[in-house]
């Protein structure tokens, strides 16, 4: 079933999650694990992430120094495909730019398509780390609205092989990423919102947000992109702080800001328990806001943490 469907057949919020592909090395079950206890609350779906190769500096045996690409967490559509058949619940893969070529992204949408996969979310992803900026694949798509198009014309029947006539209409429901305090690589907000409307007029259906803590940036954001013609359902993301070290590091790494009170209260515990805590008490103070404003879902971003995201979601669905 669709996330767009999902959401207009809806009396009220919805509930899903977002989880990690296990490392390289590990099985199924240790993603099983980590779900297991927050099925209770029956997501209507489970975003699962896509991660690109990196490059990794290794020693060999007669001394020289060798790059090497890597993918440390492989297997998002073989995930998803499990997720479904164990849960019987809709998984959404992310499909992202970096290092793909288009006809690997031609061949991922076909093999999602083939698993009877609804959904996809549609990101340009992460700049590796140690590099400065995202290098797309010179045979792939540079841009999220690239990778977007790309996944809308194999819905209206159109392959990169020319030769293929009347091919078969997939039927993905697109979703994109917003940026409720700007993407960092963004002017402005503003200009960030330009590129997002363009996203919607080529075929997204719905948005979902990068993690914020204070719910006036989220309601300031929907305002701003109903003014700016941005009509689709806009789904809050929410993530759990854990400890002190995230009070630094995440404004850092994705251009938000804390609000002083959550730095306040954070700072002034003094075992990572209690940290946890105080981070848990925001984030179901943050849902319930939010739900009773009317949002469309409550996104968890669990990476990590699902007790965390237990007992949250234990107070509000």
């Amino acid at each position: 079933m669709k996330v767009i469907d999902y959401i207009n057949q809806s009396k009220g919020t919805i509930l899903s999650y977002e989880v990690l592909p296990p490392l390289k090395g590990k099985n199924i079950h240790s993603l099983f694990q980590h779900l297991d206890p927050l099925m209770e609350f029956k997501p209507s779906f489970i975003n699962v992430t896509y991660h690109r190769s990196e490059h990794v500096s290794r020693q060999q045996p007669d001394g020289t120094t060798e790059r090497i690409e890597i993918r440390k967490r492989p297997g998002t559509v073989g995930i998803c495909a499990a997720i479904m058949n164990h849960y019987q619940v809709d998984a959404v893969p992310h499909l992202i730019c970096g290092g793909f070529t288009k006809r690997e992204t031609e061949d991922a949408l076909i093999d999602l398509n083939f698993l009877g996969i609804d959904n996809v979310l549609i990101l340009r992803g992460d700049t590796p780390k140690g590099e400065v900026g995202t290098v797309p694949d010179p045979k792939g798509n540079r841009y999220a609205i690239d990778l977007l198009r790309q996944a809308e014309r194999l819905n209206n029947g159109f392959y990169l092989d020319e030769e293929i006539l009347d091919g078969f209409k997939t039927n993905f429901c697109l979703g994109v990423a917003g940026y409720p305090e700007k993407h960092i690589e963004a002017t402005s907000l503003e200009a960030d919102l330009v590129y997002l409307k363009e996203k919607v007029d080529a075929g997204a259906e719905y948005i979902v947000t990068q993690m914020f803590f204070d719910n006036s940036k989220y309601f300031d954001f929907v305002a701003k992109c109903r003014a700016a013609g941005i009509l689709v359902p806009i789904i809050p993301g929410l993530k759990p702080l854990t400890n002190k070290k995230q009070l630094t590091a995440i404004p850092r790494i994705f251009n938000l800001e804390l609000p002083h009170d959550l730095i306040n209260a954070m700072n002034s515990t003094t075992t990572d328990e209690a940290a946890e805590k105080v981070g848990e008490e925001w984030l179901v103070d943050q849902s319930k806001e939010l739900k009773k404003a009317g949002v469309p879902v409550l996104h968890y971003y669990t990476l990590g943490k699902p007790q965390v995201i237990y007992n949250a979601v234990s107070k509000i669905f």
